[in-house]
């Protein structure tokens, strides 16, 4: 880390918040609905609460060492061999987790958008992009964020105000019609994605220069992204209804295209569109730096910036690659990814955290 590559504890806030939106503000709520059916809804609730008990966790965790990184914690916790290995395995679970968030920006856009664009070209400009940004540092990311939050914020004011008129509220009828188990069950993948993925975060936590404040923006900035997530949730089951929402992948998208006032307002996907790419940015760029720099002190470098772009181009071919297809990439988010996740956001920290106080007791 650079001495001068500090960032505000506000600005770490809007950094989870955006993490959190990320790909999910498309993606989430069918997968939510496809199981909870109409009380997708409570599934958001009850995955929020998981979150703000896993964040609790991380900050546990993260006030022991203070600090030092998640690569940093597990060398000393782990001792050097060990920690090694264990720093090798987060940074696989975050290189690819930074393939399956650029191929999900592919796959939309060559879907939905630019259907005859190749999907590699679109990886590369996004990519480029992104590099950039991770060479020039986390400080650089955060006052980025700073410009793009309240414009997501508006956005998503909009777009919920231009969805008042087609709300019905019988479309979340019966409520737990069929009992807790489905709420739960469509919880747990939603759990894994994105808020098991928050122990990530630990890699940029010591840049915040308030550590007691940074504790309490990881808290607000989890209950910020959760809050727009939920609602996103809600607005799809009170306008397209629970069985909608679950047949399409991109539900939000669809979702957008409904509105309609009037002979002058319709058509405005352009607003859910702009939400998502700003989040699904703020979400690539974070995971690539965490790429980078825990590959860096992995490998107990001084400086992270020089694998930017071998690490990459690396990523360039293996977005393309590792993931065959779209329903591919549905059957793993849904089927692997949480258990994976669980693994690395859950199980793994505390481990971490036991072996840690039985340490400090002896």
């Amino acid at each position: 880390m650079k001495e001068n590559d500090h960032i505000q504890a506000n600005q770490f806030r809007k950094l989870v918040s955006l993490f959190i939106i990320g790909p999910s503000i498309i993606l989430l709520p069918g997968v939510l609905a496809s199981e909870a059916k109409q009380d997708a809804w409570i599934s958001s609730i009850v995955g929020v609460i998981a979150a703000l008990l896993l964040v609790w966790l991380y900050n546990t965790l993260a006030s022991r060492f203070p600090g030092k990184t998640l690569v940093e914690i597990s060398k000393e916790i782990c001792g050097r061999w060990l920690g090694t290995i264990v720093s090798f395995l987060w940074f696989g679970y975050v290189f690819i987790l930074s393939s399956l968030v650029l191929r999900n920006l592919g796959d939309f856009l060559t879907s939905s958008m630019l259907v005859e664009t190749p999907i590699n070209a679109i990886h590369f400009v996004y990519l480029s992009i992104v590099a950039v940004g991770v060479y020039y540092g986390v400080s650089n990311i955060a006052r980025t964020a700073d410009i793009f939050f309240p414009f997501v914020i508006a956005l998503l004011c909009v777009f919920i105000l231009l969805l008042v008129p087609d709300f019905e509220f019988k479309r979340v009828e019966p409520v737990l019609g069929k009992g807790i188990k489905p709420v739960l069950s469509a919880a747990l993948p939603y759990i894994g994605f994105p808020f098991l993925e928050l122990v990530l975060l630990l890699m940029i936590f010591p840049n915040v220069k308030q550590p007691k404040q940074a504790k309490k923006a990881f808290l607000s900035g989890t209950l910020i992204g959760g809050a727009v997530l939920f609602v996103i949730t809600l607005m799809n089951i009170l306008v397209m209804g629970a069985g909608n929402t679950a047949s399409e992948l991109y539900s939000s998208f669809e979702l957008a295209k409904i509105i309609e006032i009037g002979e002058f307002i319709q058509r405005v996907e352009v607003i859910i569109t702009a939400v998502w790419f700003i989040t699904i940015f703020f979400k690539l760029i974070l995971c690539f730096h965490i790429s980078v720099l825990s590959l860096s002190q992995t490998l107990n470098l001084n400086d992270h910036r020089p694998l930017t772009l071998p690490l990459g181009m690396i990523l360039y071919a293996v977005s393309y690659i590792i993931i065959p297809n779209r329903a591919y990439v549905i059957s793993f988010d849904t089927s692997v990814r949480p258990f994976y996740a669980l693994t690395f956001g859950f199980l793994l920290p505390l481990l971490l955290l036991g072996i840690a106080a039985v340490r400090k007791k002896r």
